[in-house]
């Protein structure tokens, strides 16, 4: 198989407007692919079509290699298409393959009508595990009347990233995975992965059914010692004189453990913990097993929401009002999904107290969510304010260690800011 030389990007959101501007950045000719004009438009006028840090600069470095389209047969003049659509999660647990049904299917048909054999798919979004060999090569096979290995080729490329930090985790993972259909199609993926990151990191080949695994395992395994963090915090608060930062400190020097997210905080959120969480264990059921340990990771997780909301109106009295600071589900994102904070101040609102929220990139105009509540954009009046009767810490942003509150206003424990 030739060297990829030129690589198409469908969808460009968070996450597939960075990989398109990274890989030209790092020399690759890239063509990216999206439905909103908008983001084409903006994507071809040399800007970021999402905010996230560094992707500015990066788009600039990476300036005439990258345009944008709304025609998929575009992508068959490139050497691998990537496709990165949303995945929404179903009732079940499972995550919905109808975005990337729609998004693989025209360019199949269109790989097809300009007789394009040797085409590379890569399906960078998180599937549910048996649905790249059950669902999605079954499809591209029926729309091309080709065989996946021979004819065409498939590779299943998930990301390791956060939000805040998508840029440098592209470039600079711990680990790359592919999981393929063919092991000509997975040596092209890995030697166009060793011109592409900064670092050499472990690029780990492996089966399709494996890669899919490994992407929510890894995620559910992070989730499993974030609960247990929780719970070992909600158990040492029962202790006068136990401290759980020095507890944790010594639990993270066994080198077995390590410190990674053993940190005393609050519930995981954001767009991916929860969801592959429950992912693991919707795929074990369907194998007819157990996955005791993500189910009581997403157990404890929830029972760690109830908790602060405890905390919190065991400080106040009805009608009183709460300041919520950091919706958000992490520093240096505006995203709110599933955030400890959006939780707290939605269940607050419920029962009847007043509501005031504050993030550093949440806004209601980029998280609907904020509507819902009166949102302050400056907090340097907050030692005047004798109307806030409690203020709580849900999101560690940094800039929050330096508020100063009037002496009416109880600070709950939350982060260690």
């Amino acid at each position: 198989m030739k060297t990829i030389q030129s690589i198409s990007v469908c969808g460009l959101g968070k996450l597939g407007a960075c990989i398109a501007a990274t890989l030209a950045a790092r020399g690759f000719r890239v063509v990216g692919l999206d439905i909103d004009p908008e983001k084409i438009r903006t994507v071809n006028a040399g800007l970021p079509p999402v905010d996230e840090p560094s992707l500015a600069e990066t788009m600039a470095a990476g300036k005439g290699r990258l345009r944008a389209t709304d025609d998929p047969a575009e992508m068959v003049k490139t050497d691998a298409s990537f496709f990165i659509p949303p995945s929404p999660s179903l009732p079940d647990g499972s995550f919905s393959n109808e975005y990337l049904l729609k998004a693989m299917q025209p360019v199949a048909r269109a790989v097809r009508d300009a007789g394009k054999k040797g085409h590379i798919f890569v399906c960078s979004s998180t599937t549910t595990p048996g649905a790249v060999d059950g669902v999605l090569i079954p499809m591209l096979e029926k729309e091309t009347g080709w065989k996946c290995g021979a004819d065409f080729h498939f590779c299943y490329n998930p990301e390791f990233i956060a939000l805040g930090n998508v840029v440098k985790g592209l470039l600079e993972p711990d680990m790359v995975l592919i999981g393929e259909s063919d092991p000509e199609s997975g040596a092209a993926l890995e030697e166009l992965y060793r011109r592409y990151v900064r670092n050499k990191c472990r690029i780990a080949r492996m089966s399709i059914i494996s890669a899919e695994l490994t992407k929510i395992s890894v995620n559910s395994y992070i989730t499993m010692k974030i609960s247990f963090t929780n719970q070992l915090r909600m158990i040492a608060e029962q202790f006068e004189q136990a401290d759980i930062n020095t507890i944790l400190d010594a639990i993270g020097t066994d080198s077995r453990i390590g410190h990674k997210y053993l940190r005393a905080g609050l519930s995981f959120g954001g767009p991916c913990f929860p969801r592959d969480n429950r992912l693991l264990a919707h795929a074990a059921r369907q194998v007819g097993q157990e996955a005791p340990l993500a189910e009581a990771s997403d157990r404890t997780n929830e029972l760690t929401k109830v908790d602060l909301l405890d905390k919190v109106r065991a400080q106040i009295s009805p009608g009183d009002t709460v300041l919520v600071l950091g919706l958000s589900y992490k520093p240096d994102t505006y995203i709110t999904e599933e955030s400890a904070g959006l939780h707290l101040a939605q269940d607050l609102k419920r029962h009847g107290y007043r509501v005031l929220a504050h993030d550093y990139a949440a806004t209601p105009s980029n998280s609907p969510a904020l509507h819902e509540f009166e949102v302050l954009t400056d907090l340097t009046d907050l030692e005047k304010r004798k109307d806030i009767a409690v203020a709580v810490i849900c999101c560690p942003w940094p800039q929050y260690r330096d508020l100063k509150f009037s002496s009416a206003t109880k600070l709950v424990p939350t982060w260690k800011v």
